[in-house]
Formats: structure tokens, C-alpha cells, sequence
């Protein structure tokens, strides 16, 4: 099941996203599709249908969560991106985090900040939390997930070489595009219409693919990503755990558009923009 944040005036809703052609996931540009309107924040609510049917092309889909915290991001968790980036792949994930201020939604601009000359995008696979999560394991983490969302992991790689941290280069606003919806898992028993262990992610810039790689390649699993960060702080409902990047991560200039994807998900994109 997907669901989307969407407004279609001044009021931000959620609904399931439904009638996607072959129940597939499609970029948020297309008109297929309809959205069936929920009540309340299916974050801390049971989904229930209010009866109303927007059709998908009528909505503007914004960011699918707003992290009442933190996104929490991971380095390096795919070795060819660790070779690229000139270095071995570490032992255990690097964790930084980026403030709720750097999610913008499907179609915002990313702003490329005054103080960098050189920006990359880097798609990956997130995870949103659902509950207060403190020392778990592995195993206890499937619990933990609401569902998946599409990620950009906007980074200022010049600033990422120059500093001591990577605030300055992962943390400013606009970087970090959340869409276009989330998935949520399959009930146990029923066959999974996306399983995060095995998924393609891509990104495209101007409508040309640059990167492409699959989950299964994670060096660390969603779920010891999970555990691992709740060993170091607690995560709480809403908060999203972007979980790596593949190789081909590359630079991005004003007046492109860049799109990521995570088969199985969706897809959007972001022009880019220099003020």
C-alpha cells in the first residue's frame, strides 16, 4: 500500500495512492492514478478512507513525512560508492544526521547553496519510523518501520572534503527531497509487492540515468541500520533513516532536474536552482 501527503488547496491530507498502471509505482508528473482520502496521519492512526477520490493529477504531492526530529543519514554502506569516494568501505556505518529543514517534496526546488561550487546527488532508499525506538535488534526492527520512501541525499561534495564533519555539506535546507510516497509493507503471510533487501535505485539527471545499483548490495541491511542507530540515540515516530548510496553519484547544476527512484516505490524529481 502507498500512501501520499498531498494538498489540493491550503490543507495538507493523506490518501492511498491507487490505479498506478500494473500497480506500479509512476513519477509524480504522470496523470494516472487517483488518491483514496484518509482521516487523520496514518502515522499514528489506523488508515480509514473518508469516501473522497482525488485524482493524482489534481494533487500537488509535498514531502510523504516531515520528521518531527531528525533524518539520519549513512555513509559509505555500499562498497563501489566507498571505492568511488576513494577509500575502503568502513567496518561499521557512518551516521550523520540532517534537520527536518533540509526535506523539501517532489517538485521543490533544490537550492544549490552560495557557498559550494560543486553539489551531487546521491539516491538511496529511506525507512520511516513509526515507533519510539531504543536498543533493539536486528530482528525487533521490522516493527519499528511504517514503510519506505524515495530519497536524495543532496550533498556539497567540496564541503564534504574540505570540513572536519559533514553538517555543512549534508545539512543544508533543500537537501534532502523525500517522495513520492511511502510504502507501506505487506501484512505477514501475503506476498510483498516490494522487498527493500533487493530493490533497484537510480537516478536520473535531465532524463538520462547516471547511477543505478540494488539494495542487496548494502554492506549494512535496513534493519542493522536501524538497530545500530537506536544503539547510539533514540529514534521516535516520523524520524526517517536514509540508508546509503550506490556508485555513481555526480554533480548537479542550475537549470537541471534531477529525479530518483527506487523500483517498486516511485519516482520524482526537483529542478535545481542557484539564488
Amino acid at each position: 500500500m502507498k500512501i501520499a501527503r498531498f494538498s489540493t488547496g491550503d490543507e495538507l491530507r493523506y490518501g492511498i495512492v491507487d490505479g498506478l498502471p500494473t500497480d506500479e509505482a509512476a513519477p509524480s508528473g504522470e496523470s494516472a492514478g487517483r488518491l483514496l482520502v484518509l482521516k487523520g496521519d496514518p502515522l499514528y492512526t489506523v488508515p480509514e478512507a473518508t469516501g473522497e477520490v482525488v485524482p493524482l493529477n489534481e494533487a500537488r504531492l509535498v514531502s510523504p513525512v516531515i520528521p518531527r526530529s531528525k533524518v539520519v543519514g549513512v555513509g559509505k554502506n555500499y562498497a563501489a560508492h566507498a571505492a568511488e569516494m576513494g577509500g575502503e568501505a568502513p567496518t561499521e556505518p557512518i551516521i550523520f544526521l540532517k534537520p527536518n529543514t533540509a526535506v523539501i517534496g517532489p517538485d521543490m526546488p533544490i537550492v544549490l547553496p552560495e557557498w559550494s561550487s560543486e553539489v551531487h546527488y546521491e539516491a538511496e532508499l529511506a525507512a520511516v519510523v513509526k515507533t519510539v525506538v531504543k536498543d533493539i535488534s536486528p530482528r525487533e526492527a521490522a516493527s519499528a518501520i511504517l514503510g519506505y520512501t524515495v530519497a536524495n541525499d543532496v550533498s556539497a561534495r567540496d564541503c564534504q572534503r574540505q570540513d572536519s564533519t559533514w553538517t555543512r555539506a549534508k545539512a543544508f535546507d533543500t537537501s534532502c527531497p523525500l517522495g513520492p510516497w511511502i510504502e507501506i509493507p505487506e501484512p505477514a503471510g501475503e506476498r510483498p509487492a516490494f522487498d527493500p533487501a533487493d530493490a533497484v535505485v537510480r537516478a536520473r539527471v535531465d532524463g538520462q540515468v547516471v547511477q543505478e545499483g540494488r539494495t542487496a548490495d548494502m554492506i549494512h541491511s535496513v534493519p542493522e541500520l536501524i538497530a545500530y542507530v537506536s544503539r547510539i540515540f533514540t529514534l521516535l515516530p516520523g524520524d526517517v533513516v536514509l540508508t546509503g548510496t550506490p556508485a555513481g553519484v555526480g554533480e548537479i547544476r542550475a537549470g537541471q532536474r534531477v529525479e530518483v527512484e527506487v523500483e517498486g516505490i516511485g519516482s520524482f524529481g526537483n529542478p535545481v536552482v542557484r539564488r
